[in-house]
């Protein structure tokens, strides 16, 4: 079973699988000799992707062998027309996240994939931990003093960071198909 090329840009895509997807622009249409080209963006680097054409429509679909060189991370993109001698006209843009290629390298090789917010909270945690058993807050060594974080300000951080990867892991289980586990109450 072949599973069904999306009519609109992904928001989530894996490097190291082929991407598929078309797109019609009734103002541009490919068989009027226009051509869409995507680039896609951030602070390490990009890529850039032409589609073909399919009759009035574009079809983009990018090799596995190609998006395996693409690293992970969140990506801002712009589409673009291209036509006669130097027409250019930028059609959508939008924001993509390119998941890791988990068969980059072998499966021994270790790979972080946690979300900043993952991060951020799993170290919060960390030093949470680490100060259970630390009872200043502050001390000098040789005219040199070193203040640590009040612990009431790293619960307020760990609260924080807490709803943001719960909100994302809602997020995910959604996308998945799973649904948030939420409770569902009724009154009779």
């Amino acid at each position: 079973m072949t599973a069904p090329i999306p009519t609109t840009e992904p928001t989530e895509l894996r490097a190291g699988d082929t991407w598929k997807w078309t797109r019609s622009l009734a103002d541009y249409p490919a068989s009027s000799g226009w051509t869409l080209k995507y680039r896609y963006k951030n602070a390490d680097g990009g890529f850039e992707i032409v589609a073909s054409t399919s009759g009035a429509d574009f079809s983009v679909s990018v090799a596995a062998a190609a998006t395996t060189g693409y690293a992970a991370g969140t990506y801002s993109w712009t589409a673009w027309v291209e036509g006669g001698t130097s027409e250019k006209y930028t059609v959508d843009g939008g924001v993509c996240t390119v998941k890791s290629d988990y068969r980059a390298a072998a499966a021994t090789v270790a790979l972080d994939d946690r979300t900043h917010a993952r991060k951020v909270l799993d170290a919060i945690e960390s030093v949470i931990e680490g100060r259970a058993s630390k009872d200043q807050e502050r001390y000098m060594i040789a005219g040199r003093e070193l203040w640590r974080t009040p612990i009431p300000t790293l619960l307020k951080l760990r609260q924080t960071y807490r709803a943001e990867v719960k909100q994302q892991e809602q997020a995910e289980r959604l996308q998945n198909g799973t649904g948030v586990g939420g409770r569902i109450q009724f009154r009779t």
